[in-house]
């Protein structure tokens, strides 16, 4: 059978037909980062079908809800017009659980006059991606994406606890990088590994983190547009597997109360397009100035970007002091309490890890949005700190601690609005603060158990 199409629509057919797909999920990611769209027979999709979906679609928040009136209306329109999709033939993936031969399909959204919709989580990633492009450079990424399985709960007032094993038992402690831990779930990764090779997605490595239940996939260094589809993909798939062994995979920033929190660290350099050079390295191997202004741009705009990089209310119950998630944007080399880590390396790797993102986030948005702060601190020369070389939990906390902060802080900052769209930061910060505001209205366990009897 024919390997992934790669340009044109004709390509996409045959792989169709190469695959005897008879059903296709046309999806579009959201900014949530759930999959929306339709379901279409085999023999409906056509190249001129021309299939829309309404453009709040896209722009709606975790909730479902969005604001009511203000500015959001500026950008989307109260009449509810449509968008226009078009299939991206790259994108297209055997669903490997679905009984039919079926494809899913990613899509990218256009406006009535064929401009790539601004708020559209890929249009936004392809915008800041063309940055780069048009200095000759591309950022090469590779996300590090944390999850925990969890017993199924179908109550949401009761906490969350670890699934049970092969074993019948269900972990109590902490076992990082245990790999009799992750046996104990075999038959699930099993499924995971093979679904993720029908769907050539490009993992490589699993490994148990510090969590009880928690586990963390390591994506191959790529194309940051190719590894959020893959992100996107893979979320989906392990959900799916998940429910078939009677458990939940949750990325929820801190789904169980004293354990870690799941990360998504995303390791970037930037390579030099004509001669595939690594920016960050000199000739003679040793750092370079626009290594050192990447990490100077990251550590402006981080607390800046925070709603995106932490995009929800739980989503600061992981940014917390010594629980392996950092609260400042200190730097350092092979530095693990830092929010901006360099790895050990050689001159050609050398990279810089953004620590600061949540599991929660949209792979396209936080990954558009770290770019963003590292092409700001290129193209504006910030220099960095003096490098962080002992333990950043020591320090003060220079992170936004809630999302209304945080919504507030990424409103405010032109520079980022510049480089990400004014129309998007708009969209994007009206429906976060529609969540802040639904959040409000909902009185905690915490509050019933301290403040019931006692105030």
């Amino acid at each position: 059978m024919s390997e992934l199409p790669k340009t044109s629509f004709q390509d996409l057919e045959r792989w169709l037909d190469d695959h005897r797909v008879t059903e296709i999920e046309c999806l579009v990611p959201d900014l949530t980062g759930v999959a929306r769209g339709k379901i279409l027979p085999r023999e409906k999709f056509t190249e001129d079908r021309g299939m829309r979906l309404p453009e709040v679609v896209v722009a709606s928040g975790v909730t479902g809800e969005n604001p009511q009136e203000g500015v959001y209306y500026d950008v989307i329109s109260p009449v509810d017009r449509d968008m226009r999709l078009e299939p991206d033939p790259s994108t297209v993936r055997l669903v490997p659980w679905a009984a039919d031969p079926t494809a899913q399909i990613l899509h990218d959204c256009f406006d009535q006059a064929g401009r790539p919709v601004p708020f559209a989580p890929r249009s936004v990633l392809r915008r800041v991606c063309g940055l780069f492009e048009e200095r000759g450079w591309e950022p090469v990424v590779a996300p590090e994406l944390e999850f925990y399985l969890v017993a199924r709960n179908t109550d949401p007032d009761i906490p969350l606890k670890p699934p049970v094993g092969r074993s019948g038992r269900a972990e109590t402690s902490k076992q990082s990088y245990s790999i009799d831990a992750v046996n104990e779930f075999d038959p699930l990764f099993e499924d995971i590994y093979a679904w993720c090779d029908k769907m050539k997605l490009n993992v490589d490595t699993l490994i148990h983190e510090i969590g009880a239940g928690q586990m963390e996939i390591n994506f191959f260094h790529a194309h940051p547009l190719g590894l959020a589809d893959e992100v996107f993909y893979f979320k989906r798939l392990v959900r799916e597997a998940a429910l078939r062994h009677g458990m939940y995979a949750t990325f929820m920033a801190k789904p169980i109360a004293g354990q870690p929190g799941s990360a998504m660290h995303v390791h970037q350099s930037i390579v030099e397009r004509a001669t595939g050079r690594n920016i960050f390295s000199n000739a003679d191997g040793s750092a370079s100035d626009a290594f050192r202004w990447y990490i100077g741009g990251l550590q402006k705009y981080v607390p800046a970007a925070m709603a995106l990089f932490a995009p929800y209310v739980n989503s600061y119950r992981r940014l917390v002091r010594f629980a392996a998630a950092p609260i400042n944007i200190q730097w350092g080399i092979d530095n693990r309490t830092v929010g901006i880590r360099s790895p050990l390396s050689t001159p050609e790797a050398r990279r810089v890890e953004n620590r600061v993102i949540g599991a929660d986030a949209n792979p396209y948005v936080a990954l558009a949005a770290t770019l963003a702060c590292g092409w700001l601190g290129m193209t504006q020369r910030i220099e960095p700190s003096a490098e962080c070389k002992g333990d950043a939990y020591l320090g003060d906390y220079q992170l936004p601690r809630s999302l209304g902060e945080a919504i507030t802080g990424l409103s405010e900052c032109k520079e980022l609005a510049e480089v990400l769209g004014q129309d998007f930061i708009t969209v994007y910060s009206e429906v976060k603060g529609v969540e802040q505001e639904e959040f409000m209205k909902v009185i905690s366990p915490w509050e019933r158990e301290h403040l019931l009897l006692h105030v």
